[in-house]
């Protein structure tokens, strides 16, 4: 999972409301990028499709690994959201389960993973705050569905984040860089809603089959990653 990186970034002083929003705006734009076209993506296309000047993306990113590391505080942040607001707006419990599954996968975990892996440090207290925060949210959505019958019960977080990990993880062959031809992450798009909705339907309880192993929390994703 992305966990968090190896950097220095602290306290950030608080924003004026224009600055805030550039600052959102590169970070968006950052993220998109990086799927498109690798994490070395040059800040000048950042900025450009951020619609900010090179100077004011350094004025907030000194580097780019500050800048890998919000990226990854607002790919989780943004994922917890969206669990939180399924649970709160659903009425039932596996629709708010389905719901955040299929919005999740707009965040782009698998490809980002991959691409922001490098550098990880899973004691960066903002990282451990954004997992500890993540983790909650989808047990919350995971637990719901589960007390209410329609959620199997060898189902634990981390069999849920790793699916939704390898299903928005392009194919070989299918990723960095975008070609002009088409090649590339955004194109698979149009297979993973589809792939989701047959996994989600093995999630509903009672199961088929009884599952190989036990179920994987995301402690157990920790004490695994390479």
């Amino acid at each position: 999972m992305i966990a968090s990186l190896r950097c220095g970034t602290g306290a950030q002083p608080r924003l004026r409301a224009d600055a805030l929003r550039n600052r959102e705006r590169i970070i968006a734009a950052a993220r998109e990028t990086m799927v498109e076209f690798g994490a070395e993506v040059p800040f000048d296309e950042i900025a450009r499709r951020a619609g900010v000047g090179n100077a004011t993306l350094y004025r907030h990113f000194a580097d780019r690994q500050e800048l890998i590391h919000h990226v990854t505080l607002s790919v989780m942040s943004r994922t917890a959201d969206r669990a939180e607001s399924a649970l709160a707006e659903e009425p039932d419990a596996f629709e708010a389960l389905r719901r955040f599954v299929h919005a999740a996968v707009e965040e782009r975990i698998g490809a980002l993973c991959t691409l922001l892996s490098d550098g990880i440090d899973p004691a960066h207290p903002d990282l451990l705050a954004a997992s500890e925060r993540l983790e909650a949210a989808v047990e919350a959505v995971m637990g719901a569905a589960r007390d209410s019958g329609q959620l199997r019960t060898d189902i634990a977080v981390g069999d849920l984040m790793v699916a939704l990990t390898q299903l928005t993880r392009p194919l070989p062959g299918w990723g960095y860089p975008r070609t002009k031809s088409g090649g590339g992450c955004l194109d698979f798009d149009k297979f993973v809603h589809r792939h989701l909705q047959l996994f989600l339907d093995g999630l509903r309880a009672p199961g088929r089959s009884e599952l190989p192993g036990s179920a994987a929390t995301l402690e157990d994703l920790r004490h695994h990653r390479p």
